[in-house]
């Protein structure tokens, strides 16, 4: 199947008051598994390799190609993203690569060159067929806008779309990155708020630290586009310990890395689901 740009999905979504799924992709693996997922599900996804992932590899061409060509060969709709990209260069080489999607966030930038660079990037990107993604700047809290006591002002949001013609805003609503727990407490009112002023389909970043209902409940409130990341992390940890730590654990990596593809692939396909709506059927318990 040909890889989809974001924004249509995302549009879709939003209409039917449904989520969509986007998942990081660190190892080839994770792809595999997010791409099994899919397919057992039956609904879209999002593979995203964000800025870091491509540091840890010493090059995004790697990652990048093999995420490409394992959402090419998925039979469900597949965007391949760039995830926290603050780097022009890299968003340039994502362009070039076939990503289908660009999240630039510049959100530690002065405000003024923040919507300067975002309108840029979305210039060269819709030029492509590929959507944007991106967030306002520091608005609170002691990690800025990635601090969960932050929260988007809905008129600035609305706003920074209108200058920027990003696709999609990644909003601050009491969510963080690198949750370990899923007890987050999002501000439903103001989701609901943001998404009437802002005519861009909204993203929720940190969602490993918002429980299902959670999940359901921002999506009900007007949340889109679902970032999940550290949650599956810990899910394939946790089943590669298990191995590891047994009697005789294995030599061969494929015999630890395999079944924590696996967990990850079980879950992804349950979280899937959650955000779609539906009751899972599918994965863990």
């Amino acid at each position: 199947m040909t890889l989809s740009a974001l924004a249509p999905l995302a549009e879709h979504a939003r209409a039917a008051h449904r989520g969509l799924a986007a998942f990081n992709v660190v190892h080839i693996e994770n792809a595999e598994a997010f791409s099994a997922a899919a397919e057992r599900t039956g609904l879209p996804i999002v593979m995203q390799i964000s800025q870091n992932a491509a540091t840890y590899h010493g090059a995004l061409a790697p990652i990048a190609l093999a995420t490409l060509e394992i959402g090419r060969r998925c039979a469900q709709d597949v965007v391949v993203h760039l995830d926290h990209a603050d780097d022009l260069d890299l968003v340039d080489e994502a362009l070039a690569l076939g990503f289908t999607s660009i999240m630039y966030d510049g959100s530690k930038l002065p405000d003024a060159e923040n919507r300067a660079r975002t309108q840029e990037v979305a210039r060269k990107a819709h030029a492509r067929g590929v959507s944007v993604e991106a967030e306002l700047g520091e608005v609170g809290g002691k990690d800025g806008v990635h601090d969960p006591s932050a929260r988007t002002d809905p008129g600035d949001a609305a706003q920074f779309v209108a200058d920027t013609g990003v696709d999609l805003l990644a909003v601050a609503v009491g969510s963080s990155h690198a949750m370990t727990t899923r007890d987050a407490a999002l501000d439903l009112d103001l989701i609901t708020a943001i998404a009437e002023r802002v005519e861009a389909p909204l993203v929720l970043h940190g969602s490993s630290g918002v429980s299902d209902q959670g999940i359901r409940d921002a999506v009900a409130a007007g949340m889109t586009k679902i970032n999940v990341s550290t949650h599956l992390n810990k899910v394939t940890t946790g089943a590669v310990r298990e191995i590891l730590t047994g009697e005789e654990p294995p030599a061969d990596t494929r015999r630890w890395f395999g079944p924590g593809r696996d967990a990850g692939r079980d879950e992804a396909a349950r979280l899937l689901e959650v955000i779609a709506g539906r009751q899972p059927v599918h994965g863990r318990n």
